[in-house]
């Protein structure tokens, strides 16, 4: 039974997992990235109504099951489901969690809509760490590690794209921004995070103005 005690014992084990798991990461998926998604979904959670228990464990696992941080899609499910299966979860909550981590990336914006209000709760506090201050420091991290530029005058930013070609194709630091940063705001599900995501959208386009001035060299 998830008695409160037994479930801030299992959130607490959750976060020591990331831990081990993502504390060496270099791609901007880093411990401290789960550790803020973690703390955004549970003041998420309370402002929706949603289960802050859920919210705060899928949280705190959903990069550990990203696809792009492990040799496929599959892998990255079994290493939550096999965690998951050692926790005293009831099944309700087990499938809960994990269905929330395998459905929440944003893969290349062809994602489905998610089912229940937690799934939307940690999908926007996901969304918001990719919105604002820290988002812009994690898309240069993300590039350098990939080997993409900064910036680049004759590669204009892609349209649409499949799933390969937004995991694999050529971009650029800033082309990022265009290509899906600048587009979250309106992928945004629910009222709490939509104030905050509208906030932080104006901070990058005043960034992405600088930006081009001083490349430009006009000021």
């Amino acid at each position: 039974m998830e008695t409160p005690v037994v479930r801030n014992q299992i959130a607490r084990a959750a976060e020591r997992f990331a831990r081990s798991a993502l504390e060496h990461d270099r791609t901007g998926h880093d411990w401290w990235h789960a550790r803020r998604v973690a703390q955004m979904a549970e003041r998420l959670a309370i402002s929706e109504g949603a289960d802050p228990f859920i919210c705060v464990v899928a949280a705190w696992l959903h990069d550990i099951a990203d696809e792009k941080l492990n040799e496929s899609e599959e892998s990255g499910r079994f290493k939550v489901s096999d965690w998951l299966n050692h926790q005293p979860l009831e099944t309700e909550s087990r499938q809960h969690v994990l269905e929330i981590v395998s459905t929440m990336s944003y893969r290349a914006g062809t994602g489905p809509p998610m089912r229940t209000l937690e799934g939307k709760v940690v999908q926007d506090a996901d969304r918001l760490d990719a919105i604002g201050a820290i988002a812009i420091a994690r898309t240069f991290v993300y590039a350098g590690w990939i080997g993409h530029p900064i910036h680049d005058p004759d590669m204009a930013p892609r349209e649409s794209m499949s799933l390969q070609e937004y995991r694999q194709g050529k971009s650029t630091a800033i082309n990022h921004f265009h290509e899906k940063l600048l587009r979250l705001k309106d992928r945004i599900n629910t009222a709490s995070a939509m104030r905050i995501a509208e906030r932080r959208h104006r901070f990058m386009e005043h960034y992405l103005q600088q930006f081009m001035q001083e490349w430009e060299g006009t000021t």
